[in-house]
């Protein structure tokens, strides 16, 4: 089964889904994490070009750790927005990769990147196997729309700081120490996420929320995830039967 998950930056899906995709990896499936962003504004001391060739290298370093691949989508920091040639430039890239799940960003987060590569990436699920969409890509469309889900927000907090419920948490006890190896390759962004997020350890911090996650669905640990099945995407719940046991 061919997986694709794809989230802003470098080491969003590293937080909120790297236990289900280590998960997912250890039972053979193929797994792509994209960030449409390279992450060149995440940080103070490097300029663009050379932070962002750092965050590619590290998440290149972190998917290695599960035996995935890692692309860039070719976006830039706070210059992600859902229009024409962004819409058909993930389209090409569903295309490209051509999964048969994909998961992807919250609608309603914190930050613009976060939501506008959801609007992005679910629209663009719709539009892969349309024939008279074209796109960059040099391959045919898809034969259907692939299985849509939306990861959880930072802490399960939507834009306005509610809770939001999952449709089903995974248990990823089991894996928080892949999770957390994946998380610690992204060595670059300690220093910028205690300038601009307050966060003194942002591998506790994930670790944290992950705990909180699965504290609400009476396990340990565990990541949260919502399928988008509105007509006429997908409605078997395929990423759910894959992780039955989980």
């Amino acid at each position: 089964m061919r997986i694709s998950t794809i989230h802003a930056h470098p080491d969003d899906a590293e937080i909120l889904a790297g236990g289900t995709l280590a998960l997912l990896s250890a039972l053979g499936h193929d797994i792509t994490i994209v960030t449409l962003s390279a992450g060149d504004c995440g940080s103070a001391l490097h300029g663009p070009d050379q932070i962002a060739a750092i965050r590619k290298a590290e998440a290149a370093e972190a998917a290695a750790v599960i035996n995935a691949q890692y692309l860039w989508g070719g976006f830039h920091d706070l210059a992600i927005f859902s229009d024409d040639a962004s819409r058909r430039s993930v389209t090409g890239l569903l295309r490209d990769l051509r999964p048969d799940v994909v998961l992807t960003a919250a609608p309603s987060d914190y930050l613009c990147d976060h939501e506008a590569t959801s609007q992005l990436v679910r629209d663009a699920c719709f539009a892969a196997p349309i024939p008279n969409y074209a796109t960059p890509s040099a391959n045919p469309p898809l034969a259907a729309i692939p299985h849509l889900y939306f990861m959880d927000p930072i802490d399960q907090r939507d834009r306005d700081g509610n809770l939001t419920l999952p449709d089903f948490t995974v248990d990823v006890a089991s894996t928080m120490d892949i999770k957390t190896a994946m998380l610690a390759k992204h060595r670059s962004q300690r220093e910028w996420l205690q300038q601009q997020h307050g966060m003194d350890d942002y591998l506790q911090q994930m670790q944290d929320w992950t705990r909180a996650c699965g504290t609400r669905a009476g396990i340990t640990f565990g990541e949260g995830f919502r399928q988008y099945k509105i007509h006429p995407y997908p409605h078997e719940p395929l990423l759910q039967q894959l992780l039955a046991a989980r």
